[in-house]
């Protein structure tokens, strides 16, 4: 438990970024049954986000001192809109911060920053994450042109969201079910199965850290090098 020097401490620190801190309203909150993946509509008339030539992430402030980095699945410019999906599986500070938020709620976001992720100029551009990184690989989605050169797997645990994946987005972005804890033994089972070649494809990971690295080293261990493999690994 901690203490209330420490609280106090944090509270402190907390205050110093508060003039840096930009806000932006709640405008719907979507819950897809069971409650564990959340769909979260926002207004953020301070963003400037209009040119994505790399994926970008938004650092919102969750709890006091404590930020967690989601990627808006698209922006509409002329409406300063933007939606994010957060995996609430598990107990975490981001987890807690999506089961709360309603409508009109404001939110607060310490600075918008990018992920250095963008599609290389190559024929097959494989997008492989989870839950976590729904946002993210939807925003690579669209990035990607023409659109035949992009596909993947995500890897989402819930049968009913897998069919919910489906029914809401036109995406060749596969639904694949968990068959393990962390999913990259699922992935790299499915990645196997689309027998890519060694020479044109290009991979780019997203979502859970023990994933994304136990994946990665999966991949390399076929035979595709470290520069057609793409990172980004998030934390509850």
């Amino acid at each position: 438990m901690e203490t209330s020097s420490f609280q106090k401490i944090r509270r402190k620190a907390g205050k110093l970024f508060e003039h840096r801190l930009q806000s932006g309203r709640v405008l719907e909150v979507r819950h897809w049954e069971p409650s564990t993946l959340i769909e979260i509509d926002l207004h953020l008339p301070f963003a400037d986000i209009a040119q994505w030539n790399e994926i970008p992430y938004i650092k919102f402030r969750v709890d006091d001192f404590t930020f967690r980095d989601y990627t808006p699945s698209g922006w509409d410019a002329e409406t300063s809109t933007c939606t994010i999906y957060v995996d609430a599986a598990h107990n975490g500070p981001g987890s807690r911060w999506a089961q709360q938020l309603q409508q009109n709620d404001i939110v607060s976001y310490l600075k918008i920053g990018s992920t250095n992720h963008s599609p290389v100029p190559t024929s097959a551009v494989v997008a492989l994450g989870d839950e976590s990184s729904m946002g993210h690989l939807l925003a690579l989605q669209k990035m990607v042109l023409p659109h035949t050169r992009f596909s993947g797997g995500l890897v989402i645990g819930n049968e009913h969201h897998r069919r919910l994946f489906h029914e809401y987005f036109w995406s060749p972005l596969q639904p694949v079910a968990r068959k393990d804890i962390f999913g990259h033994h699922s992935l790299i089972e499915w990645v196997l199965e689309q027998q890519y070649s060694l020479e044109n494809t290009v991979f780019y990971l997203a979502g859970n850290n023990t994933m994304v690295a136990q994946l990665r080293k999966l991949l390399k261990n076929q035979g595709y090098p470290s520069g057609q493999i793409k990172v980004q690994g998030f934390w509850s």
